[in-house]
């Protein structure tokens, strides 16, 4: 049977992997991106973000923070947004009107007794000529981007009604030098923390739907076995370690269960479990490698894939208090290769890797409205992941020589590389809202 994942890890000798707690990395351990965005949006709002007051003061460039924040949304075009203007000020409408915006953001920084920063910033319709939104934070410096990213949620959600997602994390895995290493990050790929580092493959990450756990496949033992890691005190613990292989967990709606793909019986087959690793029940019954978990958010249908049908494609299960309820029914037919499903958070539409010409992103509505249409420009794309808004993608691929994240709108029309320094960047997930 031929494999289904493009990216094979063979198991290495055993190997112990050191675990850094979060908040105690050297700067020197975090990753160094930089955002560039390309593509033309069908409709976008044309918005100025100016530059801070004192934003200088404090070590954070504040306002193209936002402006970069806004633009990767999609929703909006950011024009000339030169000149000195703060909260306080009152905008010129007519010169904003005549540089082509419709909404404006100013605000200021300044650094308080105690060392935090007060943080404040309003939202402008210069169309109408009133204030929409105005907003003053105290952040210690430390909080200063995750602040940024908040302003830029908010301005989202007040002008498209959309909560926007700057203010999660994600998480993806970076290679260096046969040093592997798993990040957490802000949304935008900067202010990293190493949650784990080891000499063998970390692959598969996958967050809890609290956003306080990391599910992943580790190597560190000579063999794949499934870790669930708490991302803020960097406790750690293997939950499938059976014989054979033990891969690409996924989370439960509950949070309470993981389904993982075992080979303990033969051939790669999925399972269910409690986090504690008891409670195992198999879901598949069939001679075909089935693999790739994905749950739908109601929890009442597992997607996943297989090559029952003689080359992998994405099949649907449906389930019942964690049992399988009838027979797994095929979703993909355009192609021979389809592999890698994410369901998005309102469960509608699915996104998967297809090879034709080459490994590409595609996006289909589940009700088959639409045929499914790739949302991407580049040929090895891998893992792609709902941002928890539903409105993005995050994937990895590769781009001149390097293995690199990209995210796009879900139409493709605006695609953002973050590049790393130096390392190369895969197996991106994209975390949930903080609760």
């Amino acid at each position: 049977m031929m494999p289904i994942r493009r990216r094979q890890f063979t198991a290495a000798l055993a190997a112990s992997a050191s675990l850094l707690p979060l908040g105690l990395i050297a700067p020197a351990a975090l990753a160094q991106f930089r955002v560039e965005i390309s593509g033309i949006g069908a409709t976008q709002l044309p918005l100025a973000v100016t530059r801070f007051r004192d934003e200088d003061r404090s070590g954070q460039p504040l306002s193209a923070i936002v402006r970069s924040d806004l633009e990767r949304s999609g929703a909006f075009r950011v024009v000339d947004s030169t000149g000195t203007l703060d909260e306080r000020s009152q905008p010129q409408f007519t010169d904003w009107r005549g540089r082509g915006a419709d909404a404006l953001v100013s605000g200021s920084a300044t650094r308080l007794a105690d060392g935090r920063f007060d943080l404040r910033f309003k939202l402008w319709d210069v169309v109408k000529g009133e204030e929409l939104l105005a907003q003053a934070l105290a952040v210690p410096a430390a909080d200063l981007r995750l602040a940024a990213h908040r302003i830029a949620d908010a301005v989202q959600e007040k002008l498209t009604g959309e909560r926007g997602v700057n203010a999660t994390r994600i998480a993806y895995v970076t290679r260096a030098a046969n040093r592997y290493a798993l990040r957490i990050t802000d949304a935008d790929g900067e202010g990293g923390q190493v949650a784990l580092a080891s000499p063998q493959p970390i692959i598969s990450p996958a967050w809890s739907p609290d956003g306080r756990r990391l599910a992943y496949v580790s190597f560190e033992r000579g063999k794949a076995v499934v870790m669930v890691q708490d991302v803020i005190t960097g406790e750690r613990r293997a939950v499938a370690s059976f014989k054979g292989s033990n891969s690409a967990p996924a989370w439960s709606p509950d949070g309470r269960r993981l389904a993982v793909t075992l080979s303990r019986d033969g051939v790669s087959q999925l399972y269910l479990l409690d986090l504690d690793g008891e409670g195992l029940r198999r879901l598949t019954q069939s001679s075909a490698i089935d693999t790739e978990a994905s749950f739908a958010p109601d929890g009442q249908s597992l997607y996943f894939v297989s090559d029952r049908g003689g080359g992998p494609q994405i099949y649907r299960l449906p389930l019942r208090q964690g049992q399988a309820d009838g027979a797994p029914e095929r979703i993909t037919f355009n192609g021979a290769y389809n592999i890698s499903p994410a369901i998005s958070p309102d469960g509608r539409t699915l996104a998967y890797v297809a090879r034709g010409s080459g490994f590409r992103v595609m996006v289909m509505p589940l009700d088959g409205s639409v045929p499914a249409v790739a949302v991407t420009d580049t040929n090895d794309d891998e893992s792609p992941s709902f941002a928890p808004n539903g409105r993005l993608l995050i994937y990895a691929t590769r781009s001149q020589g390097r293995d690199v994240l990209m995210t796009t709108t879900l139409d493709g029309k605006i695609r953002t590389r973050l590049l790393s320094s130096g390392v190369d960047v895969r197996e991106p997930a994209w975390g949930p809202f903080a609760q």
